[in-house]
């Protein structure tokens, strides 16, 4: 079949929708990707990549059309809104001239911004071609959650975007079951409601550390709890720094945060005001490939966000990824996140915005005896074998695409 990928993001940025696309090419099919110059997360384009410049690339087979967009810059809510604005002119501007012909189906990969699923809107309406809007991240409700919207006339505004977005395309397809009734408030048929979880890529498994890597340099002794990924304002490094601020006297307890991201910068200023540098690590960021081995060094991954209903209808991509390791978890979040560790019984929960608690369940798992530890990592790794396999989740994407193929004939 052939696929178009609609996304703001992509390689060399590392988002899971370059997943998604590697894993349709090696299931046989054509695919497409119409995106944005890379620029996350420093905010400035990558080596080779300018304003205007629009190279041919290609990528594990995936042929990659890029449109001019402004960098999101460092910090600004007006840059970011800029960044945003210009990738969905841009790309349903020259979308057209590029993706010429109808596809079999034009996904989106929907995470912030909604308004970049307008240019498949485009291209639907020219080449008749069907739309999944896969959706990742509620807006605008997220954006009132951390604070970036407070304005109601805004708010309203896009919600009116992304009611038309959602009822305009053909499908809905929703990472999370807590998303259902989101969608459905907009008027669109449960019918065309399907639910598609997050998977992780083939690379996250589990490894054992290799101590004559550089990682293990880097890792301090101890007891590791580990935050890998996007350091941003809905992760709540807030909360974590409380809670290690309770704990600083254990020195065998150390948080080591790998990622990077619009709060990295002021994670390591409270580090050094609240003096928990002998106990709280910021390694930065790293390539996704050397995840796993970070991952091996780690006794318990963390996973946390704010306290907001919007978060906790969300399952973070991390949970996946830290499963797919036969990682055992600390959830410090509510809602269906915290749910699927208990369920999966993949660790301990403290729900969102509580130091006190999440504190607790640290040096409750780090007196744990390491066959418990590693009966929890067990199992994260059966739930995610059993409900978020990769190769489980694209057959089952390509059977809906086939299948509305089939029904518009």
């Amino acid at each position: 079949m052939r696929i178009l990928i609609v996304s703001q993001y992509f390689w060399p940025e590392s988002f899971r929708v370059n997943d998604i696309a590697s894993g349709l090419i090696d299931l046989g099919h054509e695919v497409t990707v119409l995106t944005g110059k890379p620029n996350y997360p420093q905010g400035r384009f990558y080596s080779g990549y300018g304003v205007f410049s629009m190279p041919k690339e290609a990528h594990e087979g995936i042929n990659i059309i890029r449109v001019p967009i402004l960098p999101r810059g460092k910090s600004g809510i007006l840059k970011l809104a800029l960044n945003y604005i210009s990738f969905a002119v841009s790309a349903s501007l020259i979308g057209p001239f590029k993706c010429k012909g109808r596809y079999d189906c034009i996904l989106v990969y929907q995470m912030s911004p909604v308004i970049q699923g307008i240019p498949a809107i485009v291209l639907k309406k020219i080449y008749k071609s069907p739309v999944f809007f896969w959706v990742q991240d509620l807006w605008p409700e997220s954006l009132s959650a951390v604070g970036v919207v407070k304005k109601k006339w805004l708010l309203s505004f896009l919600e009116m975007i992304v009611g038309w977005l959602y009822r305009s395309s053909d499908k809905v397809l929703i990472q999370s079951e807590a998303f259902n009734q989101h969608v459905l408030q907009h008027s669109v048929n449960k019918n065309d409601i399907y639910y598609f979880p997050n998977s992780a890529e083939d690379l996250y498994k589990p490894v054992a550390p290799d101590c004559t890597k550089d990682i293990a340099e880097i890792i301090p002794n101890g007891f590791i709890v580990m935050f890998a990924g996007n350091v941003g304002i809905a992760q709540d490094m807030r909360n974590l720094l409380k809670a290690a601020e309770l704990i600083k006297s254990n020195k065998n307890i150390h948080w080591v945060i790998v990622g990077d991201g619009r709060k990295y910068g002021w994670l390591k200023e409270e580090i050094h005001k609240r003096k928990l540098s002998d106990t709280v690590h910021c390694l930065g960021r790293y390539p996704v490939e050397m995840m796993p081995q970070f991952f091996s060094y780690a006794d318990v991954m963390l996973v946390s966000l704010t306290k907001d209903p919007i978060f906790s209808s969300t399952i973070p991509a991390k949970i996946q990824s830290y499963m797919a390791c036969g990682k055992p978890i600390i959830a410090a979040l509510d809602g269906i996140g915290a749910e699927v560790v208990i369920k999966a019984k993949a660790g301990m929960v403290s729900e969102a915005e509580n130091a006190d608690k999440l504190s607790h369940v640290v040096v409750e798992m780090a007196s744990m005896h390491q066959t418990k530890l590693a009966e929890m990592g067990r199992n994260a790794l059966s739930y995610y074998n059993s409900n978020f396999d990769r190769k489980m989740l694209l057959n089952r994407l390509v059977s809906w695409i086939a299948k509305n193929k089939k029904a518009q004939r």
